[in-house]
């Protein structure tokens, strides 16, 4: 083995070869090697030159060159992609001299002025699969450049590259857009992807003939704008942006990269005898796919009531397709890849699961997260909000420390955004069941579905607030407008077992049996599901299956007793909700 220490550093690199070279040569070499020299001479070199980059080699049709930075390289590259589009406007097709760029950051290893490794050949392999005329780059170099250069690029997915073994993720810009993106005369220049899922509500489209309904369908968008923008989740492109596009024909991924948004919402709006109908369908931009497809009919006797209702039922809709599409993009990244961001997505679907592995998994994902970012506040949230499962649960060996955990973390997502309704409902409920203290609770939760009355998340937390406070018919109330709102949640199961220990309360058992059992079918694992149903069935019967159900109790948790969950949970709550206790006692679980 040799004792010669290797030479390796971090570098962007760019591969670049011209287009269908041979054909080019075989049809007119002295003509091709000329036009080549020329673009070489007068447009790459020079841009090179400007952005710090090194040519390392350069072959008949292409180049080899090295850049201290991504952000330098990709500029570099559009750059010149432009400048040969521009240069080619005027010439016939055949001859037109056309460049494929490929870009990756990697570790390379220096060997004179030569330059070698994965991070070369992943250039070249993705230099292999551009467009011509295109830029192709690795999603090693898209994280590098995100938020710092405004040129979008379209997520192409996972690619086998050759003689690379794993498929890479890629990106790219596609010719059309290059010009657009660094500022052509008349056209603003393309925006980069937000951090966060990002949407843009186009004009709907009147199909009726009658004028008269473009007042109602405009308002209606403006409606859905405002109703989505209350998500601090989102990025909402603002009404004055979207409604450049009215009348227009439009190509979706055309908006989505004029207006720097992955998913699209367009619709339609269509009358006939009396009766109207709205279409709509969101759109993922980059690809083209439908996430989400509905329509809605109903009569103008009321325009402003019939315009909240399908406001309210798009809008409750497409906030939880684009986070489940959120979530499956972060999960198609590999795991050493992951921003803070996809670590918090990757947190939230383990915290769904509601199982011990699943929240303990979401806690050291957030954690990381974190340490990352130490202004996520969405980490923090969902972080605090595992630990304070985990209490109610009975799963935290160390209840005192899984507390302090709880509302540190809560209390900095609160402070990082106090006002996100989600958030703020979570302290609210936090407030009430580890502080006890439900005058403050019901203030926070009240403001939270103010700030926004269709996120089912805030409905939610209220109703298990106002539950824990003992206000019970107010908590079923909440508990009935978060499922409306999202009859889909994969938290349903969490809501319908809060709204079936309310209803005990009412003494409406029944109902409570109906709740309970429908959280069990949503989730087998959640045992908040089994308290509730074997409390109900202790009330209303029948005495099997109250016993069938504190068998399957047992199973999931078999050291549950009755007095230490009252010792571990909020004690008013079990002071003010005594129905409940007493139901369970009748099923026979142990005291």
């Amino acid at each position: 083995m040799s004792d010669e220490r290797v030479e390796r550093r971090l570098a962007a690199v760019l591969a670049a070869d011209v287009a269908g070279y041979s054909r080019l040569m075989g049809a007119d070499e002295e003509g091709s090697l000329a036009r080549l020299k020329t673009i070489r001479k007068a447009l790459a070199d020079p841009a090179i030159a400007s952005y710090r980059g090194r040519i390392v080699k350069t072959t008949g049709d292409g180049m080899l060159v090295e850049f201290a930075s991504a952000v330098d390289a990709v500029r570099c590259a559009v750059e010149v992609q432009r400048a040969i589009a521009e240069l080619n406007a005027d010439l016939p097709q055949e001859v037109r001299i056309q460049f494929r760029i490929g870009i990756h950051v990697g570790d390379i290893i220096i060997d004179d002025d030569d330059i070698f490794g994965d991070g070369v050949n992943i250039a070249a392999r993705l230099e292999g699969i551009a467009a011509p005329g295109s830029v192709c780059i690795s999603d090693d170099a898209q994280r590098q450049i995100r938020g710092k250069v405004d040129i979008a690029f379209e997520d192409i997915g996972p690619q086998k590259l050759k003689n690379i073994v794993e498929p890479m993720r890629a990106w790219r810009a596609q010719p059309g857009g290059l010009n657009a993106m660094m500022g052509s005369p008349g056209q603003a220049p393309a925006l980069a992807l937000p951090d966060k899922p990002s949407i843009a509500v186009l004009p709907f489209e009147n199909l009726s003939g009658d004028r008269e309904q473009d007042y109602f369908a405009d308002g209606m968008v403006e409606d859905i704008i405002t109703a989505l923008s209350r998500f601090k989740s989102l990025f909402v492109i603002a009404r004055n942006s979207s409604f450049t596009y009215k009348g227009r024909a439009v190509d979706i991924k055309q908006v989505g990269r004029d207006l720097g948004v992955r998913y699209v919402l367009e619709g339609s709006v269509r009358k006939a005898a009396g009766i109207i109908r709205i279409s709509g369908q969101l759109i993922n931009a980059a690809t083209g796919t439908h996430l989400w497809a509905d329509r809605f009919d109903g009569n103008l006797d009321n325009v402003f009531a019939l315009q909240d209702k399908i406001t309210e039922a798009v809008v409750s809709a497409i906030e939880p397709a684009v986070y489940q599409a959120e979530i499956d993009l972060a999960a198609r990244r590999r795991p050493l890849d992951l921003s803070a961001y996809d670590l918090g997505l990757r947190a939230s679907q383990h915290f769904n699961s509601m199982t011990r592995e699943g929240i303990a998994e979401a806690i050291e994902l957030c954690l990381r997260a974190l340490e990352l970012d130490p202004r996520y506040g969405f980490a923090a949230f969902i972080a605090g909000s595992c630990h304070f499962v985990s209490i109610s649960q009975g799963w935290t060996p160390d209840v005192k420390h899984a507390t302090e955990e709880a509302i540190r973390l809560l209390s900095l997502a609160l402070a990082i955004d106090k006002n996100d309704p989600g958030v703020l409902a979570t302290v609210g409920l936090g407030m009430s069941y580890l502080a006890e203290d439900t005058d403050v609770a019901t203030e926070m939760v009240d403001r939270a579905v103010a700030l926004n009355p269709n996120s089912a998340l805030a409905w939610s937390q209220r109703g298990q607030a106002y539950l824990l406070g003992g206000k019970c018919a107010e908590a079923v109330r909440s508990f009935e407008r978060s499922i409306r709102l999202n009859p889909l949640d994969p938290l349903l199961y969490f809501t319908l077992s809060g709204m079936g220990f309310a209803l005990i309360e009412l003494r409406r058992f029944d109902e409570a049996v109906g709740a309970a059992k429908k959280a069990i079918r949503q989730n087998q694992k959640y045992v908040q599901s089994y308290y509730c149903l074997a409390s109900a069935l202790g009330h209303a019967g029948p005495e099997a299956e109250a016993q069938k159900a504190v068998s399957r109790l047992l199973e999931l948790n078999p050291d549950f007793r009755i007095s230490e969950w009252v010792k571990r949970g909020a004690s008013q709550w079990h002071t003010r909700n005594k129905l409940v206790i007493e139901g369970i006692r009748r099923a026979g679980i142990p005291e």
